[in-house]
């Protein structure tokens, strides 16, 4: 399913500087509110759960019960154990779960790790009760600035990787194969991390991140400088980083 080969020592980088602050996601947290409408009981798919980081939130702001697929055993390790949360091996075109037995589906930077995203969409479909949606938190190469937000102002050549992922038009038609139709799409901000702490993680951020690990040496060297420069000049506020919210019933 994966981009990236996450064993232990990806697994654990991409927990230690990949996880958002839980205060940076006040917005996310606003968003997915509007668009699900949780209620305690409901159980939602966190496909694709990587590390649990949305997983635990999913849990603490709307006491909800969740399902984290996550088809690596490095990654599923760095989960946090809950009791409201269950950990299951699994791709998202192949779920281990019953026809029609979750009230949501959530991906977040999941689809681009993707192999066949049709058969995901489908998948999706069959584990979802009638009605039930489907959230994706992503960034698409045919969307304004995909790749010209923080931190990818940087390292401009990150573009190379991004245009590799699936547009947004590639998204909606894979779902609406499977039977969804769009049903809203914003763009979301979110409080990241200050440029001398990013400067400070860019190393070990790069052994876990997709679009990063996509430069050459020579790329990465020259945006780390670019980096290093700006960051002499800035002042301790937090950056913000802007990914879409697509939903789809």
């Amino acid at each position: 399913m994966a981009r990236i080969t996450y064993d232990d020592q990806t697994a654990a980088a991409f927990k230690a500087v990949r996880e958002i602050p839980r205060a940076g996601l006040g917005e996310w947290r606003d968003a997915i509110r509007r668009h699900l409408d949780p209620s305690p009981g409901m159980t939602v798919a966190d496909i694709g759960a990587g590390t649990g980081a949305f997983a635990t939130a999913f849990g603490d702001w709307f006491d909800l019960a969740i399902v984290a697929v996550e088809p690596s055993a490095a990654m599923r390790a760095q989960i946090p154990s809950r009791p409201a949360i269950r950990v299951l091996e699994g791709e998202a075109g192949a779920l281990p779960l019953p026809d029609g037995s979750v009230d949501a589906a959530w991906l977040s930077l999941v689809i681009h790790h993707i192999p066949d995203l049709e058969a995901a969409a489908r998948e999706i479909r069959r584990v979802l009760r009638p009605g039930a949606p489907v959230l994706i938190r992503q960034g698409y190469p045919d969307r304004a600035d995909a790749t010209r937000t923080f931190p990818w102002e940087f390292f401009p050549e990150a573009a190379r990787t991004t245009a590799t992922f699936p547009t947004l038009e590639q998204t909606c038609q894979a779902f609406t194969a499977a039977g969804f139709r769009r049903e809203a799409l914003e763009s979301v901000p979110e409080k990241l991390t200050t440029l001398a702490d990013f400067l400070a993680q860019v190393d070990v951020y790069r052994r876990s991140d997709t679009i990063i690990r996509g430069l050459t040496e020579e790329e990465f060297l020259r945006g780390k400088e670019r980096l290093r420069r700006a960051a002499r000049d800035a002042g301790p506020e937090t950056r913000t980083n802007w990914l879409d919210l697509l939903v789809l019933r």
